[in-house]
């Protein structure tokens, strides 16, 4: 890892180390001269260049500086696609087919794929390392394909038979072309990226939800709310990806137009078939250049030019029609693959997403439980505040300035006690019963 870095990383220029070396070396007051100002950085968005990583079909790569005007000249994109690949901007997963290239944003995966070359943002982030090590890997890995291919095609001319060639055909998705080998790994790396920190996340949470349902804490409320809040922006993350594959293999238009190595190939086959009209027609110069009667029949010349033309023009079509519709297959059933994984993803988010639900809800029913034992109980309270006032009535009726003959009576005082304490007893009992026969309190 440390050599890849090394080797893709851009060397320092040494006027960018004497700058440094002077920005860091203190002045006369003891100073900085540019302290936390990056004058390196100043002078590279002034210049507006940008570090990329290329990598061709042979699986070759290498740290290049490309200014934003060049990129968009070399690769034909108009400058809001290249705005999508600004790390100094945050945009969401998107991928993007456009004539002469196809423009990913996915994650930490931003990437320009051209039909010869993949333009990645050089990063120090580990999983663009990867991305560059497993697309090297994969283009190495193809050439062995490729002789396998080659030498059955040769061994199939030989034989005259059709048995290897449903083996070997270039349709297989093991012989997928270049630009769809680099958003594979692309996806690929995605997809994982996002399903490791959805595992991460089940990891921290169903431990902490199980010790939240048996301690209802501030602490472990605060660390739910936080985990939720990580949970609802991944699932934003992960669902928007969905969203992009799923409206990627909706569209046939669009998958067309992602297949660079045919639409190339097809320029080149209309430009070498113009090149030899060009060259067929100064041949038979003498002829076309001859006076023509209007009356007379056209020369053998151009009738052969004019059915050799509407011969290739139909080829070409019929030919790019069943190419278009395979190019469209292969795309679909590679979308198709990480379509399942990204959903499989979501899935597992969306079950973490209900089981904090389901949590919660047991929190509010436990909280609610509580809640009305406090109201029971507050209710026996105030029942028996209630009984302990009537003490407090008698003793106001017998305080009263008058006299009796009640008074008299030696056992008066204890009747009275006892008599007031059964009714109150009495009252108090026909107050629990009247909440039970109305449900109020639980039997």
């Amino acid at each position: 890892m440390a050599d890849l870095k090394e080797r893709l990383l851009p060397p320092k220029p040494a006027s960018a180390i004497n700058v440094r070396e002077a920005a860091n070396r203190p002045s006369a007051s003891g100073r900085q001269a540019f302290q936390g100002v990056d004058v390196l950085g100043l002078k590279k968005r002034g210049q507006g260049l940008r570090s990329w990583i290329r990598v061709d079909t042979s699986g070759n790569s290498q740290a290049i500086e490309v200014d934003k005007f060049t990129m968009m000249r070399r690769c034909d994109l108009p400058a809001r696609d290249l705005r999508l690949l600004d790390p100094l901007f945050v945009y969401p997963s998107t991928i993007l087919g456009r004539e002469k290239a196809i423009v990913v944003n996915l994650e930490q995966i931003r990437c320009i794929i051209t039909a010869d070359e993949v333009l990645l943002l050089n990063s120090l982030d580990s999983y663009v390392l990867h991305y560059v090590m497993e697309l090297q890997r994969r283009l190495t890995t193809t050439g062995v394909g490729e002789v396998w291919q080659s030498d059955s095609s040769d061994l199939n001319r030989r034989r005259g038979s059709r048995n290897f060639e449903n083996v070997f055909s270039t349709s297989s998705p093991d012989y997928l072309p270049f630009e769809f080998r680099a958003l594979e790994v692309a996806l690929e790396a995605a997809c994982t990226f996002l399903d490791s920190q959805a595992a991460e996340l089940e990891i921290e949470a169903y431990p902490l939800l199980d010790e939240l349902t048996s301690k209802i804490s501030t602490l472990n409320l605060e660390r739910v709310r936080r985990l939720k809040s990580r949970l609802v922006a991944l699932t934003r993350r992960v669902q928007k990806v969905r969203d992009e594959i799923e409206q990627l293999m909706d569209d046939d238009g669009d998958m067309a137009e992602m297949y660079l190595t045919e639409k190339k190939r097809r320029m080149e086959l209309s430009f070498y078939g113009d090149q030899s009209m060009v060259g067929y027609k100064s041949v038979d110069g003498a002829s076309i250049s001859a006076p023509v009667s209007p009356v007379s029949s056209p020369p053998d010349s151009r009738k052969l030019e004019k059915s050799f033309s509407i011969a290739r023009s139909r080829h070409e079509s019929m030919r790019s029609s069943e190419t278009t519709t395979e190019s469209i297959e292969e795309l679909e059933m590679l979308l198709e693959a990480y379509f399942v994984v990204i959903d499989s993803t979501l899935n597992k988010l969306t079950s973490l997403k209900e089981y904090i639900d389901d949590t919660e809800d047991f929190i509010n029913i436990q909280l609610d439980n509580v809640r009305n034992q406090l109201i029971q109980f507050e209710l026996l309270l105030t029942t028996a505040t209630f009984v302990v006032a009537i003490f407090g009535v008698v003793a106001g009726i017998f305080g009263m300035n008058f006299e009796i003959a009640l008074f008299e009576v030696p056992s008066a005082f204890q009747w009275v006690l006892i008599i007031t304490g059964v009714c109150g007893v009495f009252i108090f009992s026909a107050f629990v019963w009247f909440f039970k026969y109305r449900r109020l309190m639980p039997l």
